[in-house]
């Protein structure tokens, strides 16, 4: 059961949206990392976002997101609209993980932290430690852990699209993807953090380095790291970035793997 807090009396109105800014309260924080399908493309057609909001991915003053200016705020979609910046984001899979968290009274606070950090059209080159987007990570991971302000449960991941592009790319992505893993844990100083991956619905390359890309998702046999395949979830026009239902399916799946795997982790 939910435990008794306070934190409500410490919100305050900035425009439409419940800000906290840097709220120590003890919450459950879950990284999103990845490519477009994780910042959320739900919705997005023709460059616009349609504003539909499924009852799964409505907002509740008991899932915070972390915005780009490292402050805690009531979350809303779309989740990575600060930090996606220069795309139209739209629903992705967080909001809906979330609420499914929440609503089965298996958080340890009561009170879920999301940290967006995904990236459209990003290779897992682009990810490695020392680049850019690794760095960035690291920073907003720490930056929510401020002040004993939570513990991070686990990393979503879902990215590698991009790496269909290339045969190389696919061939070499497994070795990638557990290096990336092997050296967030070492610089976030959690040796046994979770891992959930998403196995590819789809790609920018052929066929065949698609299922390349997806076997060496599905093959990671490391300690605490489980796969959810999003394989056949229904596509937006482009063929490439999941529906919002998709979006809806994909949080739910992603929500039931740390149930069955990690719940017991609080």
């Amino acid at each position: 059961m939910f435990k008794l807090i306070t934190w409500f009396s410490m919100l305050f109105v900035a425009g439409s949206t419940l800000v906290l800014g840097q709220n120590n309260t003890a919450k459950d924080i879950f990284i999103l990392a990845g490519q477009s399908n994780m910042a959320g493309r739900g919705g997005v057609n023709q460059g616009k976002w349609d504003g539909n909001i499924p009852p799964e991915c409505k907002p509740k003053r008991s899932i915070l997101r972390f915005t780009a200016n490292l402050d805690w705020e009531v979350a809303r979609e779309p989740l990575h609209v600060d930090i996606d910046v220069g795309k139209v984001c739209g629903v992705g899979p967080g909001m809906a993980f979330a609420n499914e968290i929440i609503r089965s009274h298996r958080s340890g606070t009561g009170i879920i932290g999301l940290v967006p950090c995904a990236l459209g059209g990003t290779s897992i080159n682009k990810w490695g430690k020392g680049s850019r987007l690794y760095g960035q990570l690291v920073k907003r991971a720490n930056a929510a852990l401020k002040d004993g302000g939570g513990t991070i449960r686990a990393i979503l991941w879902y990215q590698g699209e991009s790496d269909t592009l290339n045969k190389d790319d696919a061939e070499t992505y497994k070795g990638k993807m557990v290096k990336l893993i092997e050296d967030l844990r070492l610089d976030l100083n959690l040796p046994s953090l979770p891992f959930i991956l998403v196995a590819l619905a789809s790609g920018e390359g052929t066929n065949t380095n698609i299922e390349m890309v997806r076997k060496a998702q599905m093959g990671i046999k490391m300690k605490n790291v489980k796969c959810v395949d999003a394989k056949g979830l229904p596509l937006n026009a482009d063929n490439l970035h999941l529906t919002t239902m998709s979006e809806v399916k994909l949080g739910l799946k992603l929500a039931y793997a740390f149930l069955l795997s990690f719940s017991h982790f609080h």
